[in-house]
This record gives C-alpha cells, sequence and structure tokens, in this order.
C-alpha cells in the first residue's frame, strides 16, 4: 500500500482536496486499498482552511510516506513555517514523490528543493515565484510539470490533472481512464497544455458576439470571413468589427487565430493526427503556416510540443 502525505497548513485551500479523489477511487476501482491517505501538519490537530472548514491531522514524525502533496494557500506566499520546510526537505530524500498543487510550489521552492528544476504554479503568481526562487526554472504556461521526483501543479483543478497522471504511473492508463469516468472529469489534460483558454479571455459581453465565437470555434476547419461572423451575430461586417473589437479588445482576426492556435495545440498533444491533418483541421492550411504559427506564439514547433505532452506525465525526468 502505497502511503500518501497531505501536508495541511493554517489557511490551506479545500479545493486541493480534489486531487485525493483521484486516489480514493483508484481503491474503489482495483477493489483493494491501494493508496493510504493521511492529513499532515506542523502541530498536528485541528486546522482549518481559508473557506472556515476544519480537518483533523497528524503532526509531523519520522513516517515515510510514499508520495507527499502540499496544497495551496495564499497564507504560505510569504515564509512557511520552519518545522514545515524541514520536513519537505526531509520528504524529498525519503518520498518517491513530493507535489505541490497551485501555490504549494512557493513552500517547496522555499525549501530549496526546486532549485535547478522546473516547475509550475497558478499564472496568476508565476512571476512572484520566479522572482523570489530564480534559481526555478518557472514555467508558468503548463497545468503539470515532473521533474526528477518532484511534481508541480498549476491553478486548483489541475491538481486532479496531476493525481491521474500519479495514478496512471504507478496503475496504467485504462485504470485511471475509469477514475477520470467516474469523477467526471476529462481523461486527464496533457501536463504541456496552456493554464489558459482563448475563448475564455475574451469574455464577449453580449450574445451576439458570443454567438459568433461559437460558430467560429464549431467551424475553424474554415476560412471563416469577417462576412461570415457578422452573419452568425446578425450584424453588417463594419457593425460586427467594431463591436467585437469594443466587446474583446482584439480584432476579429487576431482572436481566431487564437482560436485556431489553441485548437491545434490541443490535436497536437492528445491526438495522434499528422500535422497536416492539425493544419487542415485548425484552418491552417498546411503544415508550414501551422509551423511558423507555432513558433512565432509558443517558440517551439508542433513536433516539439507533442514529443513534450507525450513525455511528461510518464517520464521523469532529472
Amino acid at each position: 500500500m502505497q502511503r500518501i502525505g497531505f501536508v495541511v497548513f493554517d489557511g490551506f485551500q479545500s479545493m486541493s482536496f480534489a486531487a485525493l479523489s483521484v486516489f480514493e477511487y483508484a481503491n474503489v476501482m482495483m477493489g483493494k486499498p491501494l493508496y493510504e491517505m493521511h492529513f499532515i501538519s506542523e502541530k498536528g490537530g485541528l486546522v482549518r482552511s481559508s473557506t472556515g472548514m476544519v480537518v483533523d491531522s497528524k503532526a509531523f514524525d519520522n513516517t515515510i510516506y510514499d508520495t507527499v502533496i502540499v496544497g495551496g494557500g495564499t497564507s504560505i506566499l510569504e515564509h512557511a513555517p520552519a518545522a514545515l520546510l524541514a520536513f519537505i526537505r526531509k520528504a524529498s530524500g525519503n518520498s518517491r514523490r513530493v507535489a505541490s498543487i497551485c501555490t504549494g510550489a512557493f513552500i517547496l521552492a522555499e525549501a530549496g528543493i526546486l532549485d535547478g528544476k522546473r516547475a509550475t504554479t497558478h499564472w496568476m503568481y508565476a512571476h512572484e515565484l520566479q522572482s523570489r526562487f530564480p534559481k526555478v526554472t518557472m514555467e508558468e504556461d503548463r497545468i503539470f510539470l515532473i521533474d526528477g521526483n518532484v511534481w508541480t501543479s498549476a491553478g486548483m483543478t489541475a491538481g486532479i490533472d496531476l493525481a491521474l497522471a500519479m495514478a496512471e504511473k504507478d496503475l496504467g492508463a485504462d485504470v485511471t481512464r475509469s477514475i477520470a469516468q467516474k469523477l467526471v472529469v476529462y481523461h486527464r489534460r496533457a501536463g504541456g497544455q496552456s493554464q489558459h483558454s482563448a475563448l475564455l479571455e475574451l469574455e464577449p459581453k453580449s450574445d451576439r458576439i458570443q454567438n459568433a465565437l461559437s460558430f467560429a470555434k464549431k467551424n475553424l476547419h474554415t476560412s471563416l470571413s469577417v462576412e461570415q461572423l457578422a452573419e452568425a451575430a446578425h450584424l453588417s461586417p463594419r457593425q460586427f468589427s467594431r463591436a467585437f473589437r469594443a466587446e474583446t479588445g482584439q480584432s476579429p482576426a487576431k482572436a481566431i487565430e487564437n482560436l485556431r492556435l489553441e485548437a491545434a495545440r490541443l490535436m497536437m498533444e492528445q491526438t495522434r493526427h499528422s500535422i497536416d491533418v492539425v493544419a487542415q483541421e485548425t484552418g491552417f492550411g498546411d503544415r508550414r503556416r501551422l509551423r511558423q504559427a507555432f513558433l512565432r506564439v509558443f517558440g517551439q514547433p508542433p513536433q516539439t510540443i507533442r514529443r513534450n505532452a507525450r513525455r511528461e506525465p510518464l517520464a521523469e525526468t532529472s
């Protein structure tokens, strides 16, 4: 049985607990206790979350945990307690995996175990972490990352993706697919997938612009002229362009390119379609234009992004 130590502290965010459901359902799916979960803290006893929820915890001791997970919480962004840092340093040497969810990465960084390693955290705090801990190689636009025995994830729900990747490494893809189905979540987003959604970032205010964007997302394989988008919004092309920029801060052409890029990246990470097929399905037309767009926006060609997405969830890097 694998013992999992979930670190809690005053002000921890209870959303981090969602990741533990993956291990709970792994036990259910396999019909036996594969994972044993413990809440652990500096002094033990009752610990209160940021929402007022209270959990009973066990004090740090000499127990060896297969996996230690530190959840997020704004209360630890400044400085973590010395005892907590000492525990994390010790765990990094005697646990198979040490992980953080969201801002829990600040604790790992302060403990020094992210020095020289690639890591991620919630995009809102990535620049702050990089500034405070320059020895960390921050990759802010990732769902999760694995470097050696250290796992880090982005914002709260990304902890589920991280836990699913752990279960997949332990139990295989078929079991984790069943776990994800029981949890009613996507099987597992690739670790290299972006934290951002191009559609969400636009945040149009009117139904007309939202309808145009929905139409665009369903028809990325076509040319998607301003005239077509305007028709979907029931506006003249001139009215549409003006309203679109006013509501989203982008031109229709720029927004459509971002939607195409997001769709193409997801296809490269999550499917085995050829680059030519991806280019056609997302409206780039040919692999040359797709490659140029990837290099300009992501700084990497499509093949590299696909290779990284396939490698990271299952292979630990040093």
